[in-house]
């Protein structure tokens, strides 16, 4: 992992946040908030926490996760049913979805207009929009399934950085 000045940034963040800085939350903080934004699964964390000799359980990569989105320092994003991705990013965007590889990529919020959405019903107000747009590759679509693209598509990469 990076240096102590890292943890420190790490630490400061964390308390800005209102969340005390405790082992598990900084660890996993360190791996998620150094270097750029990027889409993760709870248990690609976990894998990544593992292997950068973290030992956490996964019900703590969970638990971590959901207070980082609790306190605005993740974002949820839900592709499907059983299939959650933390953002690093907690501006609006949008996001590209790969359903065969699981790849997400961040679409910028400038790139989709909406002409006007509807009236919430009552009693409720819009809080915001997200766009998931599902992506294929080429060869799939053209009836040439493929394992995997020969060339990764702009943007997605097996780490699910944006």
């Amino acid at each position: 992992m990076a240096s102590e000045p890292a943890t420190c940034i790490t630490i400061a963040k964390l308390r800005a946040a209102g969340l005390r800085p405790t082992r598990p939350r900084v660890g996993l903080g360190r791996l998620l908030f150094e270097g750029p934004p990027r889409h993760v699964s709870a248990e690609q964390l976990y894998q990544e926490a593992r292997s950068r000799r973290l030992f956490v359980s996964l019900a703590t990569v969970y638990n971590t996760l959901h207070q980082f989105v609790a306190a605005g320092l993740l974002r949820r994003v839900v592709v499907h049913t059983g299939q959650t991705f933390f953002d690093t990013k907690v501006d609006d965007h949008h996001h590209f979805y790969d359903e065969r590889t699981g790849f997400v990529r961040d679409i910028d919020e400038r790139e989709i207009a909406f002409a006007r959405l509807p009236a919430p019903p009552p009693g409720y107000a819009i809080t915001g929009v997200e766009v998931i747009v599902r992506v294929e590759a080429h060869s799939a679509v053209d009836g040439q399934r493929v394992d995997r693209p020969e060339a990764e598509p702009p943007g997605l990469s097996p780490t699910v950085r944006s």
